[in-house]
């Protein structure tokens, strides 16, 4: 599984660069016994020439537009550029919205199994001509961290414009790359900086370490290193900075669940089924709901929150908003006998939860 950014791929000043992308598909292309998944960003920077933009606009209907002009130029530059190699892609565009919805999910998972089994290479992407606020990754770092689970990836090698994650700013003399990372100590009193330095991507070093310790958590080991070194990191060679497996592959609708999903409201708990749900992992009842917020239907992801306020797990959740008021307190004994077997159950199944980190 391989990313790269906007910043590997176009001119500051918008555009694609043919011989950056034609670097990259080199090094790819080489691997023909590998099965490999691109997830590259782009499209919006793509677009922006072509629109007569001189940088990338801050609004999402314009967004919307350069991603629409240059998703095309993009898809073709690689559809070329492959093509040298014999080899064919298949464009695939999601939205937080596909992968957070258990049919739009195992689509997206049949979609890219297909492609592979095919001798295709994926071309992943978020959907930026359609995707709102609500409904965006936000970045592409972690839509790769997600699509690398999914695609059961060996490696996720994350492309960037430097060669790894360094101690401090890395324009500062004395700084160290930091070889390898093995759990979240060893990030301790890092200073991460947050902005590309080429101004047409959305992400920065912060995103990529969090999307290594998102894929790292579900067991996809991870090398961060720049678009120039991608031969090397592909090869396993003393490049960038590893990210060693912290966790084991986990259920992929949890993980999509815990990193994709949008809550659509929030379930106020009591103190004692946050310590059922925390600490027992039990199931959410009921009678240990104190108040709900939002409107939601029956399958929405809904977060669990502490009578603080504090969101400490997310589930998906088996009634509509409306309906639980009249559940709150009450023993599924005595809602089932009232209302009939259908009550009998849980607000939120405990393999339909997942806790989150603070």
């Amino acid at each position: 599984m391989v990313k790269v950014g906007s910043s590997s791929l176009t001119t500051a000043a918008g555009g694609l660069d043919a011989d950056r992308v034609d670097a990259l598909v080199d090094t790819l292309a080489k691997y023909r016994d590998k099965e490999i998944v691109l997830v590259s960003s782009g499209a919006i920077a793509a677009g922006l020439a072509p629109l007569g933009l001189d940088r990338r606009p801050r609004d999402l209907a314009r967004q919307q537009a350069a991603a629409s002009v240059g998703q095309g130029l993009l898809v073709a530059r690689y559809t070329a550029s492959f093509a040298r190699y014999g080899r064919r892609v298949g464009q695939v565009l999601l939205t937080s919205d596909d992968t957070s919805r258990r049919a739009h999910y195992r689509n997206a998972c049949r979609t890219l199994d297909q492609l592979l089994a095919m001798g295709a290479v994926p071309i992943v992407n978020e959907n930026d001509t359609v995707a709102t606020d609500e409904i965006r990754f936000g970045d592409n770092d972690r839509l790769a961290a997600l699509v690398a689970h999914l695609v059961r990836a060996d490696l996720l090698v994350l492309l960037s414009d430097v060669d790894g994650l360094y101690d401090g700013d890395p324009s500062t003399p004395g700084t160290t790359r930091i070889a390898q990372v093995s759990g979240p100590k060893d990030l301790e009193g890092i200073e991460i900086g947050s902005a590309g330095r080429a101004g047409v991507g959305t992400g920065g070093m912060v995103t990529k370490v969090e999307a290594a310790r998102i894929a790292a958590a579900a067991g996809v080991p991870v090398v961060l290193t720049s678009a120039v070194h991608a031969a090397e990191a592909l090869a396993g060679g003393p490049t960038g900075t590893h990210f060693l497996r912290t966790g084991r592959r986990s259920a992929d609708r949890l993980l999509w669940l815990a990193h994709a999903s949008t809550p659509r409201g929030a379930l106020v708990l009591d103190d004692g089924a946050v310590r059922a749900v925390v600490e027992r992992n039990s199931s959410l009842l009921p009678a240990g709901i104190a108040a709900v917020e939002g409107e939601f239907t029956a399958g929405d992801p809904v977060e669990l929150r502490d009578p603080s306020g504090t969101a400490v797990a997310r589930g998906l959740v088996n009634f509509d908003a409306r309906e639980i008021p009249r559940l709150i307190g009450r023993s599924t004994r005595d809602l089932a006998r009232e209302l009939g077997p259908a009550y009998e159950r849980e607000v939120v199944h405990r393999d339909d939860l997942v806790l989150l980190d603070h």
